[in-house]
């Protein structure tokens, strides 16, 4: 394996967040449920992780700053244009699998 240095790794790190936020705004029609189901993590995860670590960094972000990084908009916007209603088979997997935290 290629050795990386610290900032090459963080560079590419980078690379990689910036593409997986990039494609889940472009995949309006993914449904926050249907991630947690699927991979235990959700857009909401990632703007929580987002200002855990600004916050850690000494840059406090609020909730909502956070969420317009990740969504690219403003949270309310985004729900208006792509949240539907979860169904109760989506209900019942997350029941099953949500985060025990």
């Amino acid at each position: 394996m290629t050795e990386l240095s610290q900032e090459q790794q963080t560079e590419f790190e980078a690379a990689a967040f910036r593409r997986l936020v990039g494609h889940l705004r472009e995949r309006g029609d993914v449904q926050n449920i249907d991630l947690m189901n699927l991979a235990g993590f959700c857009r909401n995860c990632l703007s929580k992780w987002y200002g855990e670590a600004a916050g850690e960094a000494g840059v406090p972000l609020t909730k909502d700053q956070s969420r317009e990084i990740i969504y690219g908009m403003p949270y309310d916007a985004w729900q208006s244009l792509h949240q539907t209603e979860a169904t109760p088979v989506q209900k019942a997997a997350f029941e099953t699998n949500k985060p025990k935290e």
